[in-house]
């Protein structure tokens, strides 16, 4: 009997898949992907909760900035307003301090003044004395002369003073 190779190929063929079968190949190999396609499954799982649990952080550090934003904000306008209160009360100070100081300097120029006033009345007061002495020592003499003047320096010292 002469088998041509085709017969030969299909024989070879049949004696592989009967071994493969008898080895259990087809069971281990589906096995096998059965495995490898419940360990992409669990990967897949695995990113998918990790995933799950970056947009969780990702939307706490969110919220926690958008809070941290307000709180600078809230800070920002209250040390405007403290900076505006300051400057308020330290203009006050200002014009309060502008203005004892110049009340005080009116109050000293005042009292000049009245120094003033009362050195050249007593000045003034000092030399009527003086003119009233020379007159009635001239023109009139001896014991009414002093009563006269005695009496016309007190006269003129009480007035002038």
């Amino acid at each position: 009997m002469h088998f041509d190779a085709t017969f030969w190929a299909l024989v070879g063929l049949v004696l592989f898949l009967g071994l493969m079968v008898w080895l259990k190949i087809p069971g281990k190999m589906g096995s096998s992907l059965d495995k490898r396609a419940d360990d992409i499954r669990k990967e897949l799982d695995e990113a998918r909760r990790m995933r799950e649990e970056a947009q969780a952080l990702l939307s706490e550090y969110q919220r926690k900035r958008h809070e941290a934003e307000g709180e600078a904000e809230a800070i920002v306008a209250e040390a405007k307003t403290e900076a505006d209160r300051l400057t308020l009360e330290t203009n006050q100070a200002l014009e309060e301090m502008i203005a004892r100081r110049t009340k005080a300097a009116e109050e000293k120029i005042a009292q000049a003044e009245t120094q003033a006033i009362a050195e050249v009345r007593s000045r003034a007061a000092d030399v009527s004395v003086a003119a009233a002495e020379q007159i009635l020592t001239a023109k009139v003499k001896d014991k009414v002369a002093d009563g006269i003047l005695t009496k016309s320096i007190d006269e003129v010292k009480t007035k002038l003073n």
